[in-house]
């Protein structure tokens, strides 16, 4: 079987140390802070992502930038020398043109090596739920899933990732442009937590508002309940924008009513985090497909 190589993107927010077990190449996302430009990996190395929200908390502007067609060919280039294909698995076409502009890179590289195979997967996911699909992606390609098997499995499977999560208010998300027709923002003096979700075409929108943290999880819980599929042998995903606290107390939950068979906690890295500000609280897993 030919060797190949599994990638994403730092927006797939999973913890370094899953990344590293898992053998994923991740790219590097930049982002801006303050005027200062960084590059967001998962072990944090250029700005640590409590450092990052604290900088929003401050009121400090942050913006992102997606990766250009020519950062996709440079970094694609020396695995495709060495004769290496390449799956890589990109932020959602519905929130960004990353995907757009890795397969662009992939037709570039392709008329140098016509033999070449890269695989440029549009996850129709964001975050940790892009994260959770190159973390089930992973661990078939560590059971031995060949090229053509594991592109199949992504491009079959990638919509039943659900994503479900909550905010403290909609401002980040409206000044990003990642939110349309949302309506006000909602005022966090009166707690009120509004509860977005992924489409089946990769797009953000509003579920829901909730009054307070508890019931937030108590209506994420509902949607594993409700849409979760074979949730009891699943590993899911919390992410959390600098809100550990709700991210353990959901895992606790979790795990006493017996819901899941485990949870990872993520920390939501800052090209993410710029977007839906501190706070956030998500939760992620397999399920039925996405109709909404």
């Amino acid at each position: 079987m030919k060797e190949y190589v599994l990638m994403s993107d730092a927006t797939l927010d999973l913890p370094n140390e899953l990344v590293e077990e898992l053998g994923i190449v991740v790219i590097p996302m930049g982002f801006t802070v303050d005027g200062m430009q960084y590059l967001h990996y998962p072990d944090e190395r250029e700005l640590s992502m409590s450092a990052f929200y604290q900088m929003l908390r401050e009121e400090k502007d942050a913006s992102t930038s997606q990766i250009s067609p020519s950062q996709y060919e440079e970094i694609f280039r020396p695995y495709v020398k060495e004769g290496r294909d390449i799956i890589y698995i990109a932020l959602s076409s519905g929130l960004s043109g990353t995907h757009q502009a890795s397969v662009l890179a992939a037709n570039m590289l392709k008329e140098t090596y016509p033999e070449a195979r890269i695989h440029c997967v549009d996850s129709l996911c964001a975050s940790v739920g892009e994260g959770a699909l190159v973390y089930q992606a992973g661990c078939r390609k560590k059971e031995g899933y060949d090229f053509d098997s594991l592109v199949a499995w992504i491009e079959e499977n990638k919509t039943l990732v659900q994503h479900w999560f909550t905010v403290e208010d909609l401002f980040h998300l409206q000044r990003g442009g990642r939110l349309s027709a949302v309506g006000a923002i909602v005022g966090t003096a009166l707690h009120i937590k509004p509860v977005l979700s992924v489409d089946g075409e990769g797009k953000l929108y509003v579920e829901n508002k909730v009054r307070g943290m508890k019931k937030g999880m108590d209506y994420l819980i509902s949607k594993l309940k409700a849409n979760g599929v074979d949730a009891a042998s699943q590993v899911v995903f919390i992410g959390n924008a600098d809100n550990p606290e709700a991210a353990e107390q959901l895992k606790d939950r979790l795990l006493k009513e017996e819901l899941v068979k485990d949870a990872v906690i993520c920390g939501i890295g800052p090209v993410i985090g710029a977007h839906v500000g501190p706070g956030m609280l998500a939760l992620v897993f397999l399920g039925k497909e996405r109709t909404q």
